[in-house]
């Protein structure tokens, strides 16, 4: 936010020596087109307050249609037409009713072009629990929020896996302020943000156990731990000097490939401000 102001100030300024070099009726012109923009900022602050409203009333009737799907994909519900026959399985036989959709929401994730890439073959396990997802809006701080429903499962604690977004109006358009994510409950040796690397002790060492490193990994579930953004000019100052200069990204990139090791902890390397809406 500071930073925001920051520059606000330093143009407010140009633009004022700027004004002191035009004639006097010039002056007056662009006076008038100065009153015009305000004008048109006044008609836009009732856009935005009336498309929230507007969002607001159609969230509320979508509500019931977010609920039959539910029972739907849970198999709470059954639909027009749905019989009770028995799915056959490979042997032949008739085995269990098949209820709801099963994988709906991983199938669903996997079709959208953005989710898809985020989405690892390790992720696809526990998100085979997901049961349903929701959108909802907040207004204090203003923002909205998603949540991932989990059935029970083998991976992590949670029922519930939530990610808030709180947004500020940067001349009534709202921005990204920051995210916060559910902190997630992992089970023991089920973290699917984390891999364990093992290593062989070097011969003749004294120590005969393998030698463990645990490292990053990229993972979907890794949107649930957002970076944080700078808060003012020294926070970004501060994340600037950490950033290797040529010469150490040039030794990075030839340390890789002589290593030939992969990518790590790249689902998360900067936070999408997504338009969420529920789908």
């Amino acid at each position: 936010m500071r930073l925001r102001q920051n520059k606000l100030q330093s143009l407010a300024g140009q633009h004022a020596d700027i004004l002191e070099t035009l004639s006097p009726n010039v002056r007056r012109r662009v006076d008038v087109l100065r009153e015009i923009q305000s004008e048109h900022d006044e008609l836009e602050k009732k856009f935005f307050e009336e498309r929230a409203a507007l969002e607001a009333k159609y969230q509320k009737l979508y509500e019931p249609l977010y609920t039959k799907r539910y029972e739907i994909v849970n198999g709470l519900m059954k639909v027009e037409g749905e019989t009770n026959e028995a799915v056959m399985n490979e042997e032949g036989d008739k085995g269990a009713e098949e209820k709801g959709v099963p994988e709906f929401w991983l199938t669903a994730m996997k079709t959208n072009e953005i989710l898809a890439e985020e989405i690892s073959e390790r992720d696809e396990g526990a998100l085979k629990y997901l049961k349903d997802i929701k959108w909802s809006r907040i207004d204090d701080p203003k923002g909205f929020k998603l949540e991932f429903f989990f059935d029970s499962n083998p991976y992590f604690k949670n029922s519930v896996l939530t990610k808030i977004y709180h947004m500020v109006d940067d001349e009534n358009e709202p921005i990204l302020e920051k995210a916060i994510g559910t902190k997630i409950e992992w089970y023991p040796a089920k973290c699917l943000t984390q891999k364990v690397l093992k290593k062989k002790p070097k011969k003749g060492s004294k120590n005969v156990k393998p030698i463990t490193k645990t490292e990053k990994c990229e993972s979907f579930f890794n949107f649930f731990n957002p970076p944080q953004i700078p808060d003012d000019d020294d926070d970004i100052d501060d994340e600037l000097d950490e950033e290797p200069d040529e010469e150490d990204e040039e030794g990075a990139k030839g340390k890789k490939k002589r290593s030939g090791s992969a990518k790590a902890g790249a689902g998360q390397q900067g936070e999408r401000s997504p338009e969420c809406k529920q789908q």
